[in-house]
């Protein structure tokens, strides 16, 4: 878990690093982290525009430490996100940022395991492998059985594919917080 301010110096990486991409400034060294920051993870960042996704990126697991992930993660959900144009600097005005750290991944055998609004879900079937972060199913309203169709597609496949008995599914969890406003640094 991170304290407050551990969060609104995450929140600030991010913005600091996508406004120094926009710039063309190289991104400064940062300090060495510490404590929690300090800690290798997982994390994504997700980017809004009046509400609506811009971009968002992220890596389920890392050995990196998590304020780092966060800076490259920032970078690439604002850049290199497949289904976006690049950020322009005046949507940068306006955008929203998300972070989502996750916990280690956990497989399980049972979907009755499966906790939505808690838990995000990993779908692994042959070569595809899909991720769904834990608060779409909330903003989505979906069930368990919707959740694991919409994991399933996002990893490119049929709806019922996790339940194939090939398929592995991984749970965890994630601390999510956000900007309480966009706010240009």
């Amino acid at each position: 878990m991170f304290t407050p301010e551990e969060k609104r110096e995450l929140l600030r990486i991010a913005r600091e690093a996508i406004s120094d991409a926009l710039e063309s400034r190289q991104a400064p060294d940062m300090r060495p982290a510490e404590g929690a920051l300090a800690r290798p993870s997982g994390a994504f960042v997700t980017l809004r525009l009046n509400q609506d996704l811009r971009g968002c990126i992220g890596y389920i697991e890392s050995n990196e430490p998590v304020r780092a992930v966060i800076a490259e993660v920032a970078v690439r959900a604002a850049f290199d996100d497949p289904r976006f144009p690049p950020l322009t600097a005046e949507e940068f005005r306006n955008i929203h940022i998300e972070i989502s750290v996750l916990s280690p991944l956990r497989q399980i055998r049972d979907i009755g395991e499966i906790d939505v609004g808690v838990h995000g879900l990993v779908l692994e079937l042959g070569q595809c492998r899909g991720l769904l972060l834990p608060q779409v199913a909330t903003e989505y309203g979906w069930d368990r059985l919707e959740f694991l169709g919409n994991v399933s597609r996002k990893a490119g496949l049929p709806r019922t594919a996790w339940s194939d008995p090939g398929a592995r599914i991984f749970v965890f969890s994630a601390e999510v917080f956000e900007e309480e406003g966009a706010s240009v640094p």
